[in-house]
């Protein structure tokens, strides 16, 4: 990457509910950091508005236009790291990465849709690799937290033990605002959007693969032999009731497996879910819950598995009925928001590893904006992250030793001694 440029971090797409956000807290952090960013849009009148809404004023604003190439590797070549709001990322996200690369501008987003991913591995892995760029991709709650959670115990328990991991469960628990929850709280339109642009793609298959990311074969059998996606409620040690993960089952297992792939480790039995703890009175209720969430999760994953003219039609169908990119939770709600997160691993000689996640804000769009505009501030200073270049995990891109700076994104990471 070239040495010089005019910002460290650049938000491509600030106008949307998450990038807005992430602007924000680019703007709060840059004083103490010292780093310097840009928001980008294709209008730019538009940007100055909705950042003026925030109370955020972008120290340069950039004309970037998906339909002008020119106008994406002029904004690439000015900084040393995009990060790409711009979804869903099956449609619109190529010519950003195009551009990066080209550019030496390390990348990242927020996409879900491991189809996509897989697509973009297979064609810039090795051009990104060469260029010396980093393309970091499902780099929100979904899956960068997992991610370097896993990754923590699997470096812990080589400390500790001199042992792989066996096996890995992850559970997560949110608390909302009080009183009734609304629809927008927990999906955007966003994610909603990327979720039908996956399921119609012609690559749809892949949405419910967990080694839909690896590329040597052997491996990847093994891995689906060893970790297939379940979606199927279940209990808890603690006696709480495991629903299928949300929004989707679909999007951490994928990159977790990279991230062993890519580090070397054993194949290992991935396992995550949505705690919903209670007392024996509210058992059916909580097991009806994680019915309905495991009955549309199944839905999901047939509809990923059905004919391609059949997912084309599903897919054009929930583009047009699911809500837009612009709906999604008021900003009064984001700061109400609690999460955790408990991955406990076991060894291949069974021994136990902890490690914990307290979180504050809305997971899927304050949490995540804060933490990939932490992302981005690392990736854009030298000598920060792992020497390592290509498509990569979260963790794989950002290693272990960075998780200390998430706090600052209010997201904090703990190992159980």
């Amino acid at each position: 990457m070239a040495a010089e440029r005019d910002f460290d971090v650049v938000v491509f797409g600030a106008t949307g509910i998450t990038g807005r956000q992430v602007a924000a807290y680019l703007a709060a952090r840059a004083p103490g950091s010292g780093a310097r960013w840009a928001a980008a849009a294709r209008n730019p009148a538009k940007l100055e508005q909705v950042l003026d809404e925030v109370g955020v004023t972008a120290p340069e604003t950039i004309v970037a236009d998906l339909g002008d190439a020119a106008s994406l590797a002029a904004m690439a070549s000015r900084t040393r790291v995009v990060l790409n709001l711009v979804g869903p990322y099956t449609l619109y996200g190529r010519p950003v990465i195009e551009a990066c690369v080209a550019g030496g501008a390390h990348y990242a987003d927020l996409t879900g849709e491991i189809p996509f991913v897989r697509q973009m591995i297979d064609v810039y892995d090795a051009r990104a690799a060469q260029a010396g760029v980093k393309i970091v991709e499902v780099a929100g709650f979904e899956a960068l937290p997992p991610d370097l959670a896993v990754l923590l115990a699997a470096e812990t328990a080589q400390e500790r033990f001199g042992e792989g991991l066996a096996e890995a469960d992850l559970e997560v628990s949110f608390a909302g605002p009080p009183g009734l929850p609304r629809p927008s709280d927990m999906i955007s339109g966003g994610t909603l959007q990327s979720l039908a642009a996956a399921a119609g793609g012609d690559d749809a298959s892949a949405v419910t693969d967990s080694a839909a990311l690896i590329s040597d074969p052997a491996r990847a059998e093994e891995v689906r032999r060893r970790s297939p996606i379940k979606v199927s409620p279940r209990r808890g040690t603690d006696g709480a009731v495991i629903a299928p993960m949300a929004p989707a089952a679909f999007i951490n297992p994928a990159v977790i497996h990279r991230t062993a792939a890519l580090t070397g480790a054993q194949p290992f039995r991935y396992r995550e879910g949505l705690g919903l703890a209670g007392g024996a009175a509210t058992l059916p209720l909580r097991y009806a819950a994680a019915g309905v969430l495991s009955g549309t999760q199944a839905a999901v994953a047939a509809a990923a598995r059905a004919r391609p003219s059949v997912r084309r039609r599903v897919g054009s169908v929930l583009t047009k009925i699911l809500p837009g990119s612009g709906f999604g939770p008021s900003g009064d709600r984001l700061e109400l928001w609690s999460w955790h997160m408990t991955v406990v691993a076991r060894t291949t000689g069974g021994q136990n590893v902890r490690v914990d996640i307290d979180a504050d804000g809305h997971p899927g769009y304050l949490a995540t904006a804060r933490m990939l505009g932490e992302a981005g501030l690392l990736l854009a200073e030298p000598g920060m992250t792992p020497d390592r270049a290509g498509c990569l995990t979260p963790a794989t891109a950002l290693g272990t030793a960075s998780v200390d700076r998430f706090e600052r994104a209010r997201v904090r990471f703990s190992v159980a001694s």
